[in-house]
């Protein structure tokens, strides 16, 4: 529940202020390991009157969707076990209401119908990437590669398997500019395969991204030994995956 608090305090700020409040985002890696935790989105914040997920979220109608994409791939990225309360999937307008149903007919428009592809989408990466299940409670599972540019409203960490397997690179961008050239530090090098953008076009997103991955430059950064020159689409949470090297 702190998790929750902490995010959806962040996520409910206009993006300009966003800076000031970035250790919402990093604050629970300082407990992440104390217990097992679930990563819940839960219906206590749905109801009452606070709205929906997707009512809590700042800007037009654009905007809206992509701070809700990009915060359920952060969610799903993160070291812990998920749990997103009924209607969030596709980006219900309304609070719950126990008296009637999930608002399916909203699937007939793009945007709520992209939320749930994108749902979708990272819950098949998330069973099928053991870099993001394996070690959920565990900080070898872990590691920031950075976590402190808060002007930028950026953060970017690894996920790791196991035993030495395919390492995943997820970058979260929480404010509604694009940025070219951003760079991040990475473990090694080869080609890094964009393996889900949340501003996909499928998504109802913007269709900026990395051309489906890019290769490592032997440019050290963030104290690692090559790095990538990264298109960051706007709102926007992009993950990438590292092919463990062969032998």
């Amino acid at each position: 529940m702190g998790w929750m608090h902490d995010t959806l305090r962040y996520m409910r700020k206009d993006p300009i202020h966003r800076k000031y409040h970035h250790n919402d985002l990093t604050f629970r890696m300082l407990y992440a390991w104390h217990e097992n935790f679930v990563l819940p989105l839960s219906h206590d914040e749905v109801v009452h009157g606070k709205g929906s997920l997707l009512g809590m979220m700042p800007g037009d109608e654009w905007q809206k969707f992509a701070n809700l994409r990009a915060l359920f791939g952060y969610m799903f990225t993160e070291p812990g076990k998920k749990l997103l309360f009924m209607g969030g999937e596709i980006g219900q307008w309304s609070e719950w209401d126990h008296d009637r149903s999930v608002d399916w007919h909203l699937l007939a428009f793009p945007l709520h119908a992209g939320v749930q592809r994108w749902v979708r989408d990272l819950n098949r990466l998330y069973r099928e990437e053991p870099a993001l299940h394996e070690l959920d409670f565990q900080p070898e599972g872990f590691e920031w590669i950075d976590c402190n540019d808060s002007d930028s409203s950026v953060i970017c960490f690894l996920r790791k398997p196991r035993t030495g397997g395919d390492l995943v690179l997820v970058v979260c961008h929480f404010t509604p500019v694009v940025r070219y050239g951003y760079r991040v530090g990475a473990p090694r090098g080869g080609f890094w395969r964009e393996v889900l953008n949340s501003d996909a076009l499928e998504y109802g997103g913007s269709g900026q991204g990395n051309a489906g991955g890019l290769e490592a430059e032997p440019v050290p950064h963030h104290g690692r030994p090559y790095s990538l020159s990264l298109t960051l689409p706007p709102l926007a949470t992009v993950i990438f995956r590292s092919a463990a090297p062969e032998g």
